[in-house]
């Protein structure tokens, strides 16, 4: 991937471009002539990829986890070299993006909302300020407590139990109601149910985010479980003005775990609920102070309604190789999009095409050391193996346990699905 970061563009600072979505960034600031810099620590720039670095016109080594210090470093960086924008790629660092923007003048989010994009029970209080339609949810701080207030705030069961910050769906759980408990007074309901202890243990585990050692709010966050269709949609904002861009399909495991498996572009939801989703999402976005940049939402809609509900917002790139799938099918690039919008330009998110684009992971079956991965070459797909033979994979509970991809390209949503299933359904995954 050659470096088109030429003297004669604007720079971008990317705060920790490390990631699924740092490559997007990259060959995004290439086609617009834009030189590329990144925020970073030390420690985490010397692990960065080869490709990363060539791409890079500058390093802003700091501590990211001190915002002050970071802060300051950044804002003396940024007007040594001239930075133009500032871009967000890491979610846990969003807000840091809007204060630096603030800080210099440059066009960014409200900085007094975006710790909402990070921080789930912040989001929900601005979900709820803003009237966005979303699950009922109540926070713990334990597992007694969680009972209670599940109980109290009549959440019903199932129950989703999730950290108040992470993403990847990294201790998240859905927890069933066990021996007949459902909420209600009584004998049944003085001990806490297993499963829901085990949820919260899982949701509080993670009190640091790797690999900067940023701090986390180990808050638990219950939220009411919401069936149906799971889709995504994607928001460009741009001076305030939003900019919506495709619906996507999500498939998940089922069970306890809800590991992302998949996506499809287009939904195939009706054009006129394509448009509520689109609309919700834009409002989702700005919510939580989205206004010059991207936002990535999630929601869900219930069976045999057309009611769409946000379960939670990113204000940054979609991860799962969703840029991808998106570009593939419509010919819009959302990094960008994105880059134009924090660059005070009107982005562009007018579709170039009409196709269909479909990704499906694939997951061990359990956990254990990885042996060899065999993807077939189909036509019309594109396969990716993540991890090294030798390397020890998790137990299938988050977006940690995937092996590889494949992405499949087609004219219709259902051929590109048909196409990523083959595919995943001949792959062989090796466990030691």
């Amino acid at each position: 991937m050659k470096n088109g970061a030429g003297p004669r563009g604007p720079g971008v600072l990317v705060i920790e471009p490390m990631g699924n979505a740092g490559r997007f960034l990259v060959e995004a600031a290439d086609r617009l002539g834009v030189r590329l810099y990144a925020a970073t620590h030390k420690d985490v720039h010397e692990g960065y990829p080869q490709w990363l670095r060539a791409a890079l016109a500058g390093v802003c080594a700091t501590d990211l986890t001190d915002a002050p210090r970071a802060l300051g470093d950044m804002e003396a960086f940024c007007r040594q070299y001239g930075i133009a924008g500032v871009a967000p790629c890491f979610e846990l660092f969003t807000p840091l993006a809007a204060l630096l923007a603030d800080r210099i003048g440059l066009p960014g989010n409200d900085p007094r909302l975006a710790r909402a994009a990070r921080n789930k029970i912040e989001m929900g209080e601005a979900f709820a300020a803003a009237g966005v339609p979303a699950p009922r949810w109540a926070v713990a701080h334990d597992a007694e407590e969680a009972y209670r207030v599940a109980r109290t705030h009549g959440l019903g069961w199932p129950l989703v139990v999730k950290p108040a910050e992470q993403g990847g769906s990294w201790g998240v759980s859905v927890v069933d109601g066990e021996d007949g408990q459902d909420g209600r007074d009584g004998p049944e309901a003085r001990e806490v149910p297993e499963r829901l202890a085990a949820a919260v243990a899982a949701a509080r585990r993670f009190t640091h985010a790797h690999p900067h050692g940023l701090e986390l709010d180990t808050r638990v966050l219950l939220q009411e479980y919401i069936p149906g269709g799971e889709y995504s949609c994607d928001t460009v904002v741009a001076g305030g003005v939003a900019y919506p861009l495709p619906v996507v399909a999500k498939d998940t495991t089922e069970g306890r775990y809800r590991i992302e498996i998949g996506h499809t572009c287009p939904s195939g939801l009706p054009a006129p609920l394509v448009r509520k989703v689109q609309h919700l999402a834009a409002r989702a976005a700005l919510a939580v102070g989205v206004r010059n940049g991207i936002a990535h939402t999630e929601v869900k809609i219930p069976p045999g309604t057309e009611t769409p509900y946000v379960i939670e917002t990113g204000a940054r790139l979609p991860g799962d190789n969703l840029c991808e799938v998106v570009e593939a099918a419509t010919g819009v690039s959302e990094a960008v999009a994105q880059l134009q919008a924090v660059l005070g330009r009107l982005p562009d998110t007018l579709p170039s095409r009409t196709a269909a684009a479909s990704i499906r992971f694939l997951l061990p079956e359990r956990g254990g050391v990885l042996r060899r991965v065999f993807i077939p070459d189909l036509p019309g797909t594109r396969a990716e193996v993540h991890l090294p033979p030798g390397t020890s994979v998790p137990e299938p509970a988050d977006s940690s346990c995937r092996i590889g991809h494949v992405v499949a390209r087609a004219e219709t949503a259902d051929q590109a699905r048909g196409s990523a299933e083959r595919a995943a359904a001949r792959s062989r995954v090796e466990m030691g």
